[in-house]
């Protein structure tokens, strides 16, 4: 079992990174529903979209002449082109999330990927544990992020991850993930298991995070050897569950995980048994994605 010092050093990470903000966030709502929250600087600038969105103290909420999915994905595509001019948003990505009431429902709009923090919207990820059984001994990759990332470059990062985009299922998300970043072909991959889900939310420089991960555990060979095919990883590290524990703990220097990871290798290691389940550490692997 993995000593208190390293928990402790985990649990303070986790508490500071995912306290919350404070800030009043407006929420963007469609049919009734909150489908993103957004704060007042981003309220403002929201409402000088007027032919686009309401901007009300309660609320913003899209004209009544868009009240279909596709009208709305078009004017926000407009709306998400002009913020990143501004330099408001992430670098482009040219791919859309479905925003919905729940994974996999009818979307009440698409808005290009750089613009979901933005707008505060609800994303989903598949990230997958790297798992290798060394005689009884369980090892797991990390791979390292390329400076070039425009969110989390240089940092630390489960073997496999990626945001499930409009149209895509979660099967298809870890298929094609796990070949664009550690080589591993579809046969492989579809061995990945699911194991449950983490739900992040905290509020960035660049707008509110709320993702919900599926989690994957995939054990692979001992000889195995990731290799990044789209150049977004530059390169992967093996460490036993103690080392990984300290790798999550850490919060400072070269050798920082993302926060989403973070919180994917916590809920592993609790699984595992390497650190105890106690109710402050499942807390946080069980928290909702709401704000």
């Amino acid at each position: 079992m993995i000593e208190g010092v390293i928990v402790t050093a985990i649990r303070a990470r986790l508490t500071s990174a995912l306290a919350p903000s404070g800030e009043r966030l407006r929420p963007l709502r469609v049919d009734g529903h909150a489908a993103g929250w957004v704060n007042a600087d981003r309220a403002s600038r929201l409402a000088a979209f007027d032919d686009i969105f309401r901007v009300d103290d309660d609320a913003i909420r899209f004209v009544p002449s868009l009240s279909q999915a596709a009208a709305r994905t078009e004017a926000l595509d407009n709306v998400a082109r002009t913020l990143a001019a501004e330099g408001a948003l992430t670098a482009w990505r040219n791919e859309h999330y479905a925003v919905a009431s729940e994974f996999g429902a009818p979307p009440w709009f698409l808005l290009e990927r750089a613009a979901a923090r933005y707008f505060g919207v609800h994303t989903y990820a598949a990230h997958v544990n790297g798992l290798v059984d060394e005689g009884g001994r369980v090892l797991m990759w990390f791979a390292r992020r390329s400076e070039t990332k425009s969110i989390d470059p240089g940092m630390l990062d489960n073997l496999v991850g990626g945001g499930i985009p409009a149209g895509h299922g979660i099967a298809e998300t870890v298929a094609r993930e796990s070949w664009e970043e550690a080589g591993i072909d579809a046969a492989v991959a579809s061995h990945a298991r699911r194991t449950g889900i983490v739900d992040v939310c905290r509020a960035r420089g660049d707008g509110l995070q709320r993702e919900t991960v599926f989690i994957h555990d995939l054990t692979l060979p001992r000889d195995f050897a990731p290799a990044g095919q789209d150049g977004e990883v530059v390169g992967h590290r093996l460490a036993d569950l103690k080392g990984a524990a300290r790798l999550i703990a850490n919060d400072e220097g070269a050798d920082v995980v993302t926060l989403d990871a973070s919180l994917v290798v916590l809920d592993c290691l609790m699984r595992h048994g390497a650190i105890a389940a106690d109710p402050s550490l499942r807390a946080f692997t069980t928290r909702s994605a709401a704000p």
